[in-house]
C-alpha cells in the first residue's frame, strides 16, 4: 500500500493556480495579438517555472523513460496540432499577429485538463489502477510527474515555436519588414 501513496502528491492550491494561469494564457490568446517578445517569453517562463518546481531529476529505472517519452510525444503532438491550428497573419506594425481559434484552444485546454484530471483521478479512486499499471510496467512513482511536466513543456514550447515561425513566414510572404522577436 505504501507504493500506492507515492504515485503522485495531491494537487495543492499552487498547482491549481498554475493550471489556471495556463488556461488564462489560452483565453488571452483568443484575441488577436502581436507576436512580440512577450508572447514568446511569457508562456515559456511559466513552463520553465513549473519544471523548476516539479522536476528534480530524471528517473531512468525500469520503463520510466518509456513513459516520459510517451507523454512527451503526446505533448509534442498537441503542440504541433495547436500551433498549426492557430490563426496567423501578417500585421501592420512589422510583427505578425496570431489568434487561438476553437481547435487550437481546445487542444491546449485538452492537454491542461488531461494532466489535472489524471492527478485528480489518482486521489479519487484511480490510485490502485495507476499503481498496478506502474508495477506491471516497471514505472517508478517519480516518472509520472516528470512525464506530465515534459508533456506540458513540449506542448507549449512546440506550439510557440510553430506560431513564431508561421508568423515570420507570414511577414515574409507579405513583403513587410520583419521586426526582431528574440
Amino acid at each position: 500500500m505504501g507504493r500506492l501513496k507515492q504515485i503522485m502528491a495531491p494537487m495543492t492550491i499552487t498547482d491549481y493556480l498554475i493550471n489556471a494561469v495556463f488556461v488564462l494564457i489560452v483565453f488571452r490568446q483568443a484575441r488577436e495579438r502581436e507576436l512580440d517578445r512577450r508572447s514568446f517569453m511569457l508562456p515559456l517562463a511559466v513552463v520553465a517555472y513549473v519544471a523548476h518546481i516539479y522536476v528534480r531529476s530524471i528517473p531512468t529505472s525500469g520503463s520510466d523513460l518509456v513513459l516520459i517519452g510517451a507523454l512527451g510525444t503526446v505533448g509534442l503532438t498537441l503542440g504541433i496540432a495547436s500551433g498549426l491550428a492557430t490563426h496567423v497573419r501578417a500585421g501592420e506594425n512589422g510583427l505578425a499577429v496570431a489568434r487561438v481559434g476553437w481547435l487550437a484552444g481546445g487542444l491546449l485546454i485538452a492537454g491542461i485538463s488531461s494532466r489535472m484530471l489524471f492527478v485528480f483521478a489518482i486521489h479519487n479512486g484511480a490510485r490502485h489502477a495507476v499503481a498496478s499499471f506502474s508495477m506491471a510496467h516497471q514505472i517508478g512513482a517519480a516518472a509520472w510527474p516528470v512525464a506530465l511536466v515534459l508533456m506540458a513543456l513540449l506542448e507549449v514550447g512546440t506550439r510557440i515555436t510553430i506560431v513564431q515561425l508561421r508568423g515570420r513566414n507570414a511577414m515574409r510572404s507579405s513583403g513587410a519588414p520583419i521586426a526582431a522577436v528574440a
